[in-house]
């Protein structure tokens, strides 16, 4: 019998496909659609067989982003839990074909809720030690955003913090104890030696979900981007050779990063053995 790592893995952009709610609004093409989620994550976090939880989602976070609050939506929120333009500035729905409030509504209760549920439910199936909200990011930052063109680091980990893993002002907890999270930054450091930097933080902090339910139940996340360009082409093609080198790379960083703080009296965890 295999022992498994007491993680869960949230994957929550990994997933492609159209909800039918939406299906006859969408101004986006297949590959469109395709460059805007995060297909690669399903891959190189699937780690199944060796952690305790892996949760995904299958439909696209264009249009149901549960990295999102779900009160943000449109019109009040053009990046919210329901997109209304790409990374690259492209309107996801036809014109004046946006989803309302009634349609955004069934979206979260058919799909958002559920996938939250899931998350909730696996913390009290399982004896959970950390979470990781796992994600792929863009080589450089998109049109889009404030930052654009801007060279994104090899691979970034989020607390809520600043850059150095610690709360970035007073009464603004993060999700993860900075030492932690600087341990698991020296880990993924010696696995990356070289091939570039290892960011906290920067440009991502964490989003909606690390942030609620660590609240909730008080377990350490911790939010992972990687850099496609990891294992993508200038073109956006996957290499499947390097996307399945990368997927042992990183959970080679996230299980020595455990090794080394499981033992230590700052959280008081149950460790699995290991044979």
């Amino acid at each position: 019998m295999i022992d498994r790592y007491p993680f869960l893995i949230s994957i929550p952009h990994g997933g492609t496909s159209v909800p039918p709610e939406v299906r006859g609004l969408v101004n986006l093409s297949h590959k469109e659609i395709i460059y805007n989620s995060d297909p690669g994550t399903r891959f190189l976090y699937g780690f199944d067989d060796s952690v305790e939880a892996v949760i995904d989602f299958e439909v696209s976070r264009i249009f149901v982003d549960t990295n999102r609050p779900p009160y943000a939506y449109p019109p009040r929120s053009q990046d919210g839990v329901v997109k209304v333009i790409t990374q690259d500035g492209t309107p996801v729905f036809r014109n004046g074909q946006a989803p309302g409030r009634e349609v955004v509504s069934a979206l979260l209760k058919n799909y958002y809720h559920p996938f939250h549920a899931r998350l909730a439910g696996a913390f009290e199936n399982h004896p959970i030690g950390i979470a990781f909200d796992c994600h792929s990011m863009l080589p450089r930052s998109p049109p889009v955003q404030r930052d654009a063109g801007r060279e994104r680091p090899i691979i970034c980990l989020g607390n809520h913090g600043d850059r150095n893993g610690r709360p970035a002002a007073k009464n603004r907890p993060v999700t993860c104890p900075p030492p932690w999270l600087q341990a698991l930054a020296r880990s993924f450091e010696e696995e990356f030696a070289g091939e570039g930097r290892v960011a906290m933080n920067d440009p991502f902090r964490g989003g909606f979900i690390a942030a609620a339910h660590h609240r909730r139940t008080r377990v350490p996340w911790v939010q992972i981007e990687v850099n496609r360009a990891l294992y993508e082409t200038e073109d956006g093609e996957v290499v499947q050779e390097r996307l399945v080198e990368l997927r042992d790379r990183i959970f080679a960083a996230i299980t020595r990063f455990w090794d080394g703080v499981s033992g230590e009296d700052a959280m008081p965890v149950e460790r699995p053995s290991r044979s």
